[in-house]
């Protein structure tokens, strides 16, 4: 009789156990360093390709090549390792919290480099890696011969980084640096086009939008840190548990701003129509399966706080409910293939805080998943299929057309998009308009900088040779009054010539300086000095 082979079924289990207790023995040693290495690889790539761009000439189609593999290369190591992470977690178990480094440490406050690696954590960070990994792939191609390919490549990878961060992170503030470096990486694609005016204006209302929910972040963090001393994800749903429920609301109302900001839920919900101003790759893995679900996972992640609170969980149903609503018409009047599939995509987003809202967390976490998955595909297939079809765009609905009203307002997308500008996106704006005015005209002539052009209005009424802008509001009016009243100053005092003002004081004062110094200079009198220092010394 020959040797009995063992099968295919039983040779895998042990090819996968053997695999396993080698990475325990070599790759994950008692430190939990390692584990850093998934977010990290992605952003080292980023870097890179930054680095190489500004002092190698990493540029046009001669580069193309070099930042492929570097990106490429990352993104697979990534995954890897999370690979390699889940098969320990099948055979030992999930590492659960793990703590690294230190990175503040203060009295009673306690910051680290945490990671949390349980099973939501690895699955979701996973599915993350992995869809990064075949979109940067699909780019290669995608972009070739484009004018930016080095930029866009830097910037998918800084931003598989960032979301490798928010779903891994065992702390608040390591999941708030995610969280802010997708926003840049979400600004900076729909911005690609930087000649369209329409892309950077688009990009603009995308980046003031998120940032409303970035401060709720923030104060989540600030209340955190005074009510708890800690910022990480075990303390805060701990405490939530045991504190009143006006402190557990604070905290629970900032970490429901920035999840609502980030997957564009009602009133939330313009900028991520507006932001398909990038390119495919861009709109599939941010607005499509990733970064769209990033409050998703941030709710998921905070269940027990919700919990401990009813009023927020009834709110998460209703903004689910009017999210899935407004997506669902809103789609169906769209004509083009990746509309409809954005409108599709705040729908089914909307039904996911729904099912929180419901307390089904399980349930949506399977759904977030699985609609990451078939979306990514979907927008990746977008442009084959604009090329396959040659038909028109489907009719409206029968029963849409006998409501007109109805039609109109899916037409004007219920006009949200009217009140997100008006209510954050001008005021804003604005806002930020009047401080480069000020910057522009107050501290750069401060720091010694040139000033912008134009003509400044003085206390005294006279127009000069430069102008601070219209101003807007009370805190306008006071940049403005503390703008001329600035400018009359350095006019009348400073840079008035003829004898009078500051300037000939100065002027003054230099040229006695110069001929102290000139003076001192002279060998008698640094014989001089130098006796007088020996007579004070003995």
């Amino acid at each position: 009789m020959g040797k009995l082979e063992p099968t295919k079924a039983v040779r895998l289990p042990l090819v996968i156990g053997a695999y396993a207790i080698y990475l325990e023995k070599i790759i994950m040693t008692e430190s939990a360093l390692w584990y850093y290495l998934i977010p990290l690889f992605p952003l080292l790539a980023a870097s890179w390709l930054a680095i190489s761009y500004l002092f190698f000439n990493n540029r046009g189609e001669a580069g193309e090549k070099h930042t492929a593999r570097v990106a490429s290369l990352a993104s697979l190591a990534s995954l890897l390792l999370l690979l390699a992470v889940d098969m320990l977690a099948l055979w030992q178990g999930v590492p659960g919290q793990t703590q690294a480094l230190t990175w503040f440490n203060a009295g009673d406050y306690h910051l680290s480099f945490s990671l949390r690696l349980d099973t939501l954590g690895l699955s979701i960070g996973t599915l993350v890696a992995l869809i990064a990994f075949l979109t940067t792939r699909f780019s290669i191609n995608y972009l070739h011969r484009e004018a930016g390919f080095q930029r866009f490549f830097m910037v998918i990878s800084l931003f598989t980084s960032a979301m490798l961060l928010i779903v891994l992170a065992g702390n608040a503030l390591l999941a708030f640096i995610g969280w802010e470096l997708a926003g840049v990486s979400s600004y900076l694609l729909i911005g690609y086009a930087l000649d369209r005016p329409n892309a950077t204006k688009n990009a603009n209302r995308a980046f003031v939008t998120n940032r409303i929910g970035d401060a709720g972040f923030i104060l989540a963090m600030a209340f955190s840190l005074l009510w708890w001393n800690s910022l990480e994800w075990p303390v805060i749903l701990e405490n939530a548990q045991q504190h009143s429920t006006l402190a557990v609301g604070v905290v629970a109302l900032g970490f429901l701003l920035a999840a609502l900001a980030k997957s564009a839920l009602v009133p939330f919900s313009p900028w991520i129509s507006r932001a398909l101003e990038g390119p495919t790759p861009s709109s599939a893995i941010f607005y499509g399966s990733l970064m769209v679900h990033a409050g998703v996972y941030l709710v998921i992640r905070l269940q027990p706080l919700w919990e401990q609170v009813p009023l927020f969980m009834i709110l998460l149903a209703v903004l689910g409910a009017l999210t899935a609503l407004y997506g669902f018409l809103s789609g169906l009047v769209q004509t083009d293939v990746k509309s409809s599939l954005m409108f599709s995509t705040t729908g089914q987003v909307g039904v996911m805080f729904l099912l929180c809202g419901l307390g089904y967390f399980t349930l949506a976490a399977w759904y977030l998943a699985l609609h990451a998955i078939w979306r990514a595909y979907q927008f990746l297939h977008a442009p084959a299929l604009m090329h396959l079809v040659s038909r028109p765009a489907r009719p409206v609905p029968a029963w849409m057309q006998r409501c007109p009203k109805l039609y109109i307002a899916a037409l004007q997308r219920f006009w949200l998009d009217s009140f997100a500008d008006a209510v954050w996106v001008r005021p804003l704006s604005l806002m930020a308009r009047d401080v480069q005015a000020f910057d522009d005209r107050i501290v750069n002539r401060m720091v010694g900088l040139p000033g912008a052009t134009g003509v400044y209005p003085t206390l005294s009424g006279h127009q000069s040779d430069q102008r601070i802008g219209h101003a807007r509001g009370m805190a306008g009016r006071l940049l403005q009054w503390v703008a001329a009243w600035s400018y009359w100053f350095e006019e009348q005092l400073i840079l008035r010539g003829g004898g009078e003002g500051l300037l000939s004081v100065l002027n003054r004062l230099g040229k006695s300086f110069d001929k102290l110094d000139y003076l001192l200079s002279q060998p008698r009198y640094l014989l001089l000095m130098v006796v007088v220092t020996f007579a004070v010394i003995l």
